[in-house]
């Protein structure tokens, strides 16, 4: 009987192909020729080596060997090239959502972003400002899913709100717009939460469009949320606006779901209300948005797994005329 049907050289390369999904090519390199010594090794104490047999084996072992170092090299290729795209994706993300802590029209604005783990993927976060004739104006907004499809649409939802932001007469006219805008960008399983604040005299006007609920910090610290719920950017929202009332030193957070869904190790949810009354307390709004990430980060005992933006405003004194009510 011959020996090389009882002892195959072939399953050697089983090595040199998990070198070729694992390791670079130098060492995949050195795996393959590994695998022809060894082929060579058990031909000899088998007596099989010179047989037909062997030849014909060791033959496609070798031009496997030859090939596999190039597969890795392809591979290597891709993976630098991904990894690249996606240091120009989170750069350009950077980019788009500029810091800010400064005074906008009478009301301090300080903002925060905060990337996932470096090797994750691109998020859609988004927040942007806007000093129109009808007051400042505030976005926030989440757009479904990563990658660069979702920077793209970060970046179409941000244009379309800069440009819009000066026109519309009012929130649910802006809202409105912004969904007919983005239409054409999105897919039929795409859509943009976001939130949009006007400051005015002693108040705030608000529209949410199935985004996480603004936060207001005085007296108390309370979820502003809507009286009806509201559906995404392009899903047709049907915008209805509510205004809440600002006093002296309040303080308007809002966030996206990176706050209000980061979670301990054993899946309790981060305790925002709570959280957020302790970090709110610093005098400081850029020392108040450092505390509250870094009591997510206590929370989740590591990095947030999902980016985070947050923007904390805070207007000037208002007129005590204005103060007479809450909330409207």
């Amino acid at each position: 009987m011959d020996v090389m049907h009882t002892m195959p050289i072939t399953p050697v390369l089983i090595g040199p192909l998990l070198a070729c999904v694992w390791l670079s090519v130098r060492h995949t390199a050195f795996v393959c020729g590994g695998a022809l010594a060894l082929a060579l090794a058990i031909g000899a104490w088998s007596g099989a080596l010179g047989s037909f047999a062997f030849d014909v084996e060791y033959a496609g072992l070798l031009l496997a060997c030859a090939v596999i170092p190039y597969a890795a090299h392809h591979r290597t290729a891709l993976e630098a090239a991904g990894a690249r795209a996606r240091e120009v994706a989170r750069s350009t993300q950077h980019l788009i959502l500029r810091p800010l802590s400064r005074d906008l029209a009478g009301t301090h604005v300080c903002t925060r972003y905060h990337c996932a783990a470096p090797e994750s993927d691109v998020g859609g976060d988004l927040y942007d400002v806007a000093v129109t004739p009808y007051g400042l104006r505030v976005l926030v907004g989440d757009v479904r899913g990563h990658g660069l499809e979702a920077l793209r649409l970060t970046a179409a939802t941000i244009a379309a709100f800069r440009e819009l932001a000066y026109t519309a007469p009012d929130l649910p006219a802006l809202v409105t717009d912004l969904d007919k805008r983005l239409a054409p960008e999105l897919d039929a399983e795409d859509f943009v939460t976001a939130v949009l604040a006007e400051f005015g005299p002693g108040e705030v006007r608000l529209v949410n469009c199935g985004h996480p609920a603004p936060l207001r910090a005085g007296q108390q610290v309370e979820l502003l949320e809507p009286f009806a719920p509201v559906p995404p950017l392009g899903l047709r929202p049907d915008p209805r606006q509510y205004r809440v009332r600002l006093q002296p030193g309040d303080r308007l957070l809002l966030y996206t779901d990176g706050l209000t869904e980061a979670r301990a190790a054993d899946g309790t949810l981060f305790p925002l209300l709570a959280e957020a009354t302790r970090a709110l307390r610093e005098p400081l709004p850029d020392d108040a948005l450092d505390s509250l990430y870094a009591r997510v980060v206590a929370h989740t005992g590591a990095r947030p797994t999902d980016d985070l933006a947050l923007v904390l405003c805070q207007p000037a004194e208002v007129p005590v005329a204005l103060m007479s009510t809450n909330r409207l």
